[in-house]
């Protein structure tokens, strides 16, 4: 049986891997997170521990043969270090969880795995957000030199499915639940990536053996360019009705200060087409990975 640890595996991205690794057998999934969010799954270790409190890591972890190491959550420089540092056992390899906006805006469309990536913080609230993952990318790949190890990281785009904290694709479910209208952009509309919460674990599960991914850097994303009104039309096969759309321009739209989800001027599209034939994976269509989360969605409003 194979050890995974998967460091943040309690909600989203890393709770979805979790279940796919126990659908798929021969694996003894272990969870280290916080304790905030207890999975209480049968067939999964769950491990309390903080990344930063590494007196505990060291007693808390097994010394096991990991087979891979998952991270979700490091997010500032020394996060990768400190647990290859402190990690108890041998780890054959590290598959690090970064971002697709680790790229810089280019105006050559779609942005591939070798565009260039950002040199600082960026401005806004998030600013610091791409520049440390692409950080740590650098990092990861200098610890595990050191060490033998080998690593991939994976730069997903803006991901969507079950479980997501982010009000992305809810906020259109919340309206369609309510019948209210749905406020959007005119068009031309900015397009952008995606890439199903599903097809993220399956890619994280396939790059524990895959010879030719260790060493790089990979954009994880679907093929399908989406737009805001793209989106409605999966929606609208999905729930099969038209959907009540209203439309402003950009300019009116953020002068109301209407906080829409996705891209509403600037294209945030990358190609994902290098990883998705290194490892002969075919990616759920946007209606296929919506149907899914709709349904799941449903399911977990239900009383």
């Amino acid at each position: 049986m194979k050890n995974i640890l998967v460091i943040g595996g309690s909600y989203f991205a890393g709770r979805v891997l979790v279940e796919e690794l126990l659908a798929l057998g021969g694996c003894i999934p272990w969870v280290m997170n916080r304790g905030n969010r207890p999975l209480k799954l049968a067939g999964v270790h769950e491990i309390v521990c903080d990344r930063h409190d590494t007196v505990r890591m060291a007693s808390a972890i097994p010394a096991r043969e990991w087979h891979a190491v998952v991270d979700f959550c490091a997010y500032a420089p020394g996060d990768v270090s400190t647990v290859l540092q402190h990690l108890p056992g041998v780890v054959r390899r590290y598959i690090y969880i970064s971002t697709a906006t680790v790229l810089r805006n280019s105006a050559h469309l779609p942005m591939r795995d070798d565009a260039a990536t950002v040199t600082g913080p960026s401005a806004g609230r998030d600013g610091a957000y791409a520049f440390h993952k692409w950080l740590l990318e650098g990092e990861l790949a200098q610890a595990c030199k050191g060490r033998g190890i080998p690593h991939v990281s994976l730069r997903p785009a803006i991901v969507y499915g079950k479980y997501n904290y982010a009000p992305r694709e809810s906020w259109f479910f919340d309206l369609i639940g309510k019948g209210e209208p749905i406020m959007l952009p005119t068009p031309p509309q900015a397009l952008f990536s995606m890439v199903s919460v599903w097809d993220l674990a399956q890619i994280c599960i396939a790059c524990m053996d895959n010879g030719d991914v260790p060493g790089d850097a990979w954009a994880v994303c679907a093929d399908e360019l989406v737009s805001c009104d793209l989106l409605i039309e999966a929606l609208e096969a999905i729930v099969a009705r038209k959907l009540d759309v209203r439309r402003q321009s950009v300019r009116v739209l953020n002068a109301a200060g209407l906080a829409l989800p996705f891209p509403l001027e600037e294209h945030l599209v990358y190609s994902g087409a290098r990883l998705q034939q290194v490892l002969s994976h075919r990616f759920l269509s946007l209606e296929e990975g919506m149907a899914r989360t709709y349904e799941w969605y449903r399911q977990a409003a239900s009383p």
